[in-house]
């Protein structure tokens, strides 16, 4: 599997494929890191999905196949997470035998008629039939062999491989046969930042906003809102009338904590002017700065650059997005 080319499909299908593309190809990731030991990943792609889409996560399993596989990794696992718990329960018996009549069957030219459903599968006995390798390996055990086939694969069949329930523990457990490591981390990420791309979250009033950027920081409390009194009083002292977007935030609260990733927000009587540049933050990483009329909101960051947000708003909003990501 070509990890580039894959990452960059499904980024793209996430971005700009129809409701069914995008569906299909979080299902496809997010059982490909599950049986790649990263369970943990496949969980966090799967509840952005949900919260952002409002989709059933019955649409993330299109046939007998992928829903015996989930049940059996969450059976290796000794747990379901929350999304699963619309998931119709199985008899892992008797999908273990179901199972292995399909690895013992021959390929069909017809495998995979309507998205693998039951009916399909009854229909692919109709098409001629072959001998298929990844089958036999996957029925041996032989983990080795299914990934020297399944590596040439955009898309290597990990659903039949986990709906295997002698080797479901295994998987469970970090066997990660196609070797993809901390790489299911990094696609995980990029495809839940590319669904907030495609779903940007509504952030509501500024109450509404800092109240998010405060739950998912873990908890906290905003500064008591600001006066009209204070604010005009620091402009004076500062010499200038601060952007009307930051007016409002200071009205709402009176500056904000900082977190791992983000300076504090300085409250009126901290405001310092430099130049014709506001000092918003503490360290000095967060500037507004005037261009004529217009005001801009500067973020320095040490390691990725300089980025101009359009209004100081775009800049809380970009950080409760980030959060909301990382959560």
């Amino acid at each position: 599997m070509d990890r580039d080319a894959y990452l960059e499909g499904a980024i793209r299908d996430v971005l700009s494929g129809d409701d069914a593309t995008l569906d299909d190809r979080i299902a496809h990731a997010a059982l490909l890191f599950a049986a790649s030991g990263a369970m943990a990943d496949a969980d966090r792609l799967v509840t952005h999905w949900h919260a952002l889409t409002e989709r059933p996560v019955t649409t993330l399993i299109p046939g007998a196949v992928q829903a015996r596989a989930w049940a059996m990794l969450f059976e290796a696992r000794g747990a379901h997470p929350d999304w699963a718990a619309a998931m119709i329960p199985l008899d892992l018996d008797a999908e273990e035998r179901a199972h292995d009549d399909h690895l013992a069957r021959r390929v069909s030219d017809l495998d995979g008629l309507l998205g693998g459903s039951p009916i399909g599968e009854a229909v692919s006995h109709l098409g001629p039939s072959r001998p298929d390798r990844l089958r036999e390996a996957v029925a041996r055990g032989d983990l080795d062999a299914w990934a020297e086939i399944a590596s040439r694969q955009g898309r290597p069949d990990v659903a039949v491989l986990a709906a295997t329930r002698r080797l479901a523990p295994r998987l469970a457990a970090g066997a990660d046969p196609l070797g993809l490591g901390d790489w299911t981390e990094l696609c995980a990420g990029a495809l839940v930042a590319a669904l907030y791309e495609r779903y940007p979250p509504d952030t509501g009033s500024w109450r509404e906003m800092i109240g998010g950027i405060l739950r998912l920081r873990g908890g906290g409390t905003a500064p008591p809102a600001a006066s009209l009194r204070t604010i005009d009083a620091a402009e004076a002292r500062l010499g200038l009338r601060l952007p009307d977007d930051y007016r409002e935030f200071l009205l709402t609260c009176d500056g904000l904590p900082a977190d791992v990733v983000f300076p504090r927000l300085l409250g009126t009587a901290e405001l310092r002017a430099e130049g014709g540049v506001v000092v918003i933050s503490e360290p000095a990483v967060v500037l507004l700065t005037a261009a004529g009329e217009q005001w801009r909101t500067v973020e320095i960051d040490p390691a990725l650059g300089t980025t101009v947000h359009p209004t100081f708003r775009a800049l809380l909003e970009r950080h409760l997005l980030l959060l909301a990501q990382s959560a």
